[in-house]
């Protein structure tokens, strides 16, 4: 008789099947301890990234772009040249170096608190250097007729161009090398404020009194005339007499109601007056014939202060009063003066000229000329 030996089955036996699930579940608890390591070191790094993209743009820590950083201290502390851009249309050999883009902006933005001018024209960036805009100086004509009457042929509209006059304005601030070499320096915020200080100085006088050559063409250089706005040539700006020879006249605040009034009422909504601080502190004094003050200070904080109702803006490179004199002028200067400008400032450092000090030769290239003739009014002193 055989006698056979059980044969026992691992694979089903109860206490081996324990051991596999034990084992499981160690597996599995490592893995998800591997897997919460790997996620706080990810965020850890999200963390990092975050903070660093909260810090200032523009600077000359670590935190500053690659754009600026190398341009303030390779190229304006050093010298070194990055990369070199031309400032000349005929010359590209002629190198300059090329604004970074935050202190380019920077630049425009103090241009616009100093220049009064340039805060209330209209402002337009060209890529080259002429612009030409045309101007409709006569609309469609339109006719009547039943509804099957002929219908005749109406005018064609006109038009005028403008060119405004443009140069290239420039200034030459001048850092020693001992300032350069300290990195305590705001070498950014000097040369913004330098180059803006110098920029508004010579724009601002040219919006006003420029000749239009090499230079933009100032509003009070336009072609004048008496006749009003059906009558007068294209391009040519209106004024009123003050009725003296020498002042305001005898009847200074029917005169100015008298200027306000020249103007068109769609040009009224945003005129305002301009005139230097000599000529508002004779304004100031004027009175109505019930004694009420004609000139009114802003109610609010950073608003301007108004005369018969409309903001008074200090230009003073317009004239003082005299004979012969334009010293007020009334308008909406954003249709009524174009300021055309190149946007690129471009910056040359010239450690040589002038030894020890290094210069920083800047341009931009500006032009302006009266837009809309008919927006623009002036006073003159005269009999």
């Amino acid at each position: 008789m055989d006698i056979q030996t059980p044969i026992t089955d691992t694979a089903t036996d109860p206490l081996d099947a324990s051991f596999d699930i034990v084992a499981r579940q160690d597996a599995l608890e490592a893995d998800v301890t591997t897997i919460r390591t790997d996620l706080d070191e990810v965020k850890a790094r999200v963390d990092k990234i975050g903070r660093a993209a909260q810090r200032p743009a523009l600077g000359t820590g670590d935190s500053a772009p690659a754009e600026v950083k190398g341009f303030v201290d390779g190229y304006l502390r050093r010298g070194a040249v990055h990369e070199i851009k031309s400032i000349s249309g005929t010359t590209p050999g002629d190198g300059g170096y090329a604004v970074p883009r935050q202190i380019d902006a920077m630049i425009a933005r103090e241009l616009t608190d100093i220049s009064p001018i340039r805060s209330i024209a209209q402002v337009v960036q060209t890529g080259s250097a002429g612009y030409r805009k045309l101007i409709s100086t006569g609309g469609t004509a339109s006719g009547w007729a039943s509804e099957i009457g002929e219908r005749s042929e109406t005018d064609t509209p006109t038009f005028a161009e403008i060119a405004p006059p443009t140069g290239d304005l420039y200034a030459n601030p001048a850092a020693s090398q001992a300032m350069l070499d300290d990195s305590g320096f705001d070498l950014e915020s000097w040369l913004a404020s330098e180059i803006a200080m110098e920029f508004a100085r010579a724009e601002g006088a040219a919006f006003v009194n420029g000749s239009g050559t090499n230079q933009p063409k100032g509003f009070l250089k336009a072609t004048t005339s008496t006749l009003g706005d059906g009558a007068r040539a294209f391009g040519s700006v209106q004024y009123i007499g003050t009725g003296s020879a020498t002042g305001l006249g005898d009847d200074p605040d029917l005169t100015l109601i008298d200027l306000v009034h020249t103007l068109k009422a769609g040009h009224r909504q945003g005129a305002a007056f301009v005139m230097n601080s000599a000529t508002l502190a004779e304004v100031r004094k004027l009175k109505t014939t019930d004694g009420a003050f004609l000139w009114q200070p802003g109610l609010v904080e950073g608003q301007p202060d108004r005369l018969l109702g409309y903001p008074v803006v200090e230009a003073e490179d317009m004239p003082d009063i005299a004979a012969d004199e334009y010293p007020i002028a009334f308008g909406n200067f954003r249709h009524g003066y174009l300021i055309a400008e190149r946007s690129a400032t471009q910056v040359l450092r010239d450690p040589f000229s002038n030894k020890p000090f290094v210069h920083f030769y800047a341009t931009k290239r500006i032009g302006g000329q009266v837009l809309d003739s008919a927006a623009i009014k002036l006073l003159r002193i005269e009999a």
